[in-house]
């Protein structure tokens, strides 16, 4: 009886052993992409899913959820719910990439450039809005966005795609900077080719910048192009580093159309932003060492999805209100160290755990 039982233990230790995710030096991602559906809550996924019927993320095998919740507000907004995702802190509303105290917080993309990495941001919104400046600059609001345009300047970042020229040029060249600074000028002269406008002669190797608009891009069904040519193009530039890359990649408007509590322009932009993460997997699944993890910086609307016919052909949109709210919002994620996002985690330990991945151990 006794040897029984022993054997017994023995077979619930090894199944409990077998249950926790050991990650070793050779399962650790060569590269990382972050994509970020900014006011992106279970029911915005539902949505994509009732749209679409065939998703991306119907190949991803981890699933969670994140609490969103700043330091200092138990609802959060973009800036500290990026900064949580970007640096592995908490911090106050409005704060990028600092402690309430101003102490800078190391980013991901810092981390990654610290490594050797190649790095780069791809936003729909100016570069300079909250999520994207979360993991390129350092500033106590958000609203600072001449400053976030100069330190996105001397960032090191590889690959910077989105709107926002103007915050980059002066009022004479057509921008809005009033301190006579040139800062595409300035990134040109250490090396970066420089876009305005959807073009199909961009480099095939080097330094980007692709500033596609004065501020935020065009809505997605308003745009001659998608974000999954954009990720397309990152990707291209970025997997040539040796050492491999880290990528972030924000499908900001979710976000507005929640804001406006337009489920037309929602479902619009739910497409473009599955191009995104379509464009990624196609990489990861070539390449192999590559980690994708889907989430969001907050819920935006508190939208739920009504209707009768089974296969939602009726599915009818009802919004609480127009503002963020509280709602924990998913977790995806599909390759080398993707069972470690399982389960219920603080966003913070999101931007912890894509941090400690890049530094071997």
């Amino acid at each position: 009886m006794k040897r029984v039982l022993s054997l017994l233990l023995l077979c619930i230790a090894s199944l409990l052993t077998a249950a926790v995710p050991v990650v070793g030096q050779s399962e650790l991602p060569r590269n990382i992409i972050f994509l970020i559906g900014d006011g992106m809550g279970a029911g915005q996924i539902t949505a994509m899913k009732t749209v679409l019927g065939e998703m991306a993320l119907d190949e991803f095998p981890v699933g969670g959820f994140s609490l969103t919740q700043s330091l200092n507000d138990f609802v959060t907004e973009s800036a500290a719910g990026g900064t949580a995702l970007s640096t592995g802190e908490r911090t106050n509303n409005y704060r990028l990439a600092q402690r309430p105290d101003g102490t800078p917080l190391r980013t991901l993309l810092e981390v990654a450039r610290a490594q050797g990495k190649a790095v780069g941001v791809i936003s729909t919104s100016s570069v300079t809005h909250a999520t994207p400046a979360s993991f390129l600059s350092h500033v106590a609001n958000r609203k600072m966005e001449f400053e976030i345009a100069e330190q996105i300047a001397t960032s090191g970042a590889d690959v910077v795609i989105g709107g926002g020229r103007k915050f980059f040029l002066p009022k004479e060249h057509g921008g809005g900077r009033e301190d006579g600074r040139n800062l595409v000028d300035e990134m040109k002269n250490v090396g970066y080719a420089y876009a305005d406008a959807h073009a199909s002669d961009l480099p095939d190797h080097g330094r980007l910048l692709w500033l596609l608009a004065d501020d935020g891009l065009p809505a997605a069904g308003q745009r001659s192009y998608s974000q999954r040519e954009l990720v397309e193009v990152a990707v291209d530039l970025l997997s040539r580093q040796e050492k491999g890359f880290v990528l972030m990649v924000e499908g900001s408007q979710i976000d507005w159309a929640a804001h406006d509590n337009d489920f037309t322009t929602l479902k619009e932009e739910l497409r473009d932003f599955d191009g995104a993460i379509a464009e990624a997997l196609s990489f990861a699944k070539q390449d192999g060492r590559t980690l994708i993890v889907v989430t969001a910086d907050h819920e935006t609307g508190g939208l739920a999805l009504v209707g009768n016919a089974p296969d939602g052909t009726d599915a009818e949109a009802r919004w609480i209100w127009g503002e963020h709210t509280a709602n924990m919002v998913p977790v995806l994620a599909y390759g080398p160290s993707s069972a470690r996002f399982g389960g219920i985690h603080r966003n913070n330990e999101i931007g912890r755990m894509l941090q400690e991945l890049l530094i071997p151990r």
